[in-house]
């Protein structure tokens, strides 16, 4: 069996997760915060990905960002960025196709923290930043937990739009779930199960290890 589409499955997944971190702590706040008649305008955006075939959003990104577009034009003309068919492509796909993931459990703690526990800050002296990072993010710790797990863990399983965006490159785009289906197709059922049996047991293992963490059970053996 071939270790490369496993390793990159997993790098890609833990900079796909570590970017959305970065986006979506800001982004679910803002939501959560925020009366502005745009804001469901941008909910709307952001759920996009739970409904929308992955095919689509590959086809639409596979077509703004070819070189023969004026936008992947210009990407590759003045910063020497290929988008499609590089793992470049594959981060930008997952982000887009994932964040809802990330974002709507962490907009969901924000939803569930008091009030009192924001203006006791704001009280205190502390800025709106402040705030955030160390009195509200602090609280909702199960939430970001469940964010990047669940982020990580679908950005494992994708396959309609990384294959859209990145094509079957070896080394390159081909990550696991291309690789499994490029197996299938070519009736070797055994490296398909072994590249699937591996999925299946990091995926468990880890959405296991939350349910654990989150529900206190951890706590409980230990006590």
């Amino acid at each position: 069996m071939d270790w490369s589409p496993l390793i990159l499955t997993f790098e890609l997944a833990v900079i796909v997760t570590a970017l959305l971190l970065i986006i979506s702590v800001p982004l679910a706040y803002w939501l959560n915060e925020s009366k502005s008649r745009t804001k469901p305008i941008i909910e709307t955006l952001v759920s996009m990905p739970l409904v929308l075939p992955p095919t689509v959003l590959g086809f639409y990104l596979l077509v703004v960002f070819s070189p023969s577009n004026f936008l992947g034009h210009w990407l590759q003309e003045w910063f020497n960025i290929k988008l499609v068919f590089s793992f470049g492509g594959l981060v930008l796909a997952s982000v887009i196709y994932s964040l809802p993931f990330m974002v709507h459990p962490i907009q969901s703690g924000f939803a569930k923290l008091p009030d009192s526990l924001k203006d006791a800050s704001y009280v205190l002296g502390k800025s709106k930043a402040q705030t955030l990072f160390r009195v509200l993010l602090p609280n909702i710790r199960p939430s970001l937990l469940t964010g990047i797990v669940l982020a990580f863990a679908h950005t494992i399983g994708e396959f309609g739009v990384v294959l859209m965006i990145g094509g079957n490159i070896p080394d390159k785009t081909r990550v696991a779930s291309i690789a499994i289906f490029d197996e299938v197709e070519s009736l070797h059922y055994s490296v398909a199960n072994a590249y699937s049996m591996v999925l299946f047991a990091i995926t468990f293992v880890i959405l296991l290890t939350v349910y654990l963490i989150n529900g206190g059970y951890l706590q409980k053996f230990r006590t």
